[in-house]
């Protein structure tokens, strides 16, 4: 079986790391899996860039973005259908297409003469353009006067009906067979333009090898953390967009009692984390950008806890890598988290945008030090049980063959 995916990149970004993850899973399987995508990180031959015409797109860019519609410029898109893993592919499996490397109307001729699978990420693909609709239900009725025309992707004119309307020709023209991560995101796809297609939910997976608990004092004193500091983890990456809830983490640290705040260090992964230790007066360990699954796997077992105040997510991965590396999370009940906080069992939930509620878990959970053991072993058998790379793969598998042979 040869399977093609085609997604933004092969490991830049969350959906990207989703997808290669499945990647390699279905390669251990004996699958002959390829990627095709906009951006390239990685230097192997399974993996290689979606053929663009820069010159051409460029100049088509300046009249799609005055109409207020994203990615109809990308007419290279079409160029896949010569690609020589395009041709030798019995399957395609479509991830993220919205990020300045695919044109959607090229959906039907992609899937014309074979049969595809559409892993969803976001909302995105049925929506009149963002990728995340917060309180907004238009999507169930075709959009128009979108209420957050400034969310990502970014429109600048509302023309959201137009493109929903165009979505909505290019399904009705199309094979597919859709694929949902999320329990959430499985409903609101249910809710969808999309319902027209059989729906199925498969989580991500997560490499349990590459994530796993480790010993907290060796990884403490890698990092150079004092063994009595209590630490707090998030992505410095969340203070910086909106969405990610950078502004909600901020008043949830300030809430917290200053007593507490002498015992705790914040320990961050991505850029500008340095910053936050000022404004909320706890100290700060940033270990900037970090590629490295062993580091990563490092910090998250040198943490007490991983916080996530995030406004809108799918099944976000950060939150599979905590819980396969045994660290209890604290997170907002939205979009897809509660699939993996689950409360009193691997963290908190607290109700969206209350800070306060935030900060009550955080307190209760750093004060419990018995509830937290119990929680990381929860976590660790948790991912073991539902999110195994082997699992997802074989679960994939079972879909193809279902689509190339029923």
């Amino acid at each position: 079986m040869n399977v093609l995916h085609i997604n933004q990149s092969d490991i830049s970004g969350g959906a990207a790391l989703a997808g290669y993850r499945l990647h390699q899973g279905l390669l251990k399987q004996g699958i002959n899996s390829k990627l095709l995508v906009g951006i390239v990180k990685t230097d192997h031959s399974e993996v290689a860039a979606v053929p663009r015409k820069h010159r051409l797109e460029n100049q088509l860019f300046r009249l799609n973005r005055l109409l207020g519609l994203n990615y109809l410029h990308l007419v290279s898109t079409f160029d896949i259908l010569k690609h020589n893993f395009y041709q030798q592919a019995d399957i395609i499996n479509f991830h993220n297409l919205h990020t300045e490397y695919f044109n959607y109307l090229a959906i039907p001729a992609l899937t014309k003469s074979k049969p595809a699978i559409f892993t969803l990420h976001d909302m995105w693909s049925f929506t009149g353009h963002c990728a995340y609709s917060y309180d907004c239900d238009r999507w169930q009725q075709g959009c128009g006067q979108c209420p957050y025309p400034e969310t990502y992707p970014a429109i600048a004119r509302d023309n959201t009906r137009l493109e929903w309307k165009l979505k909505n020709w290019v399904y009705s023209n199309s094979r597919l067979m859709i694929i949902t991560p999320s329990q959430w995101l499985t409903e609101q796809t249910k809710k969808s333009m999309l319902n027209r297609f059989p729906i199925y939910h498969i989580p991500n997976s997560i490499d349990t090898d590459a994530y796993q608990p480790l010993n907290k004092d060796k990884c403490r004193d890698i990092l150079r953390i004092p063994a009595q500091k209590k630490v707090l983890m998030f992505a410095a990456d969340s203070l910086k967009d909106s969405r990610k809830g950078g502004d909600l983490l901020v008043k949830a640290l300030q809430s917290l009692p200053e007593s507490l705040k002498t015992e705790t260090l914040l320990l961050t992964l991505g850029n500008g984390g340095e910053k936050i230790g000022d404004v909320v007066g706890i100290p700060t360990l940033n270990l900037g950008y970090v590629s490295s699954d062993r580091l990563k796997s490092i910090a998250y077992s040198a943490a007490d806890l991983f916080i996530f105040p995030t406004r809108a997510d799918n099944l976000p991965l950060v939150l599979q890598e905590s819980m396969a590396c045994g660290t209890p999370m604290v997170s907002f009940k939205i979009g897809g988290v509660p699939d993996l906080v689950r409360p009193g069992i691997s963290g908190y939930l607290a109700q969206p945008e209350d800070t306060q509620d935030f900060c009550h878990g955080i307190i209760q959970l750093l004060e419990n030090e018995q509830l937290r053991i119990t929680m990381s072993e929860n976590c660790r058998a948790i991912t073991l049980k539902e999110y195994a790379l082997d699992l997802q793969a074989k679960r994939y598998i079972e879909i193809y063959q279902k689509v190339l042979y029923s």
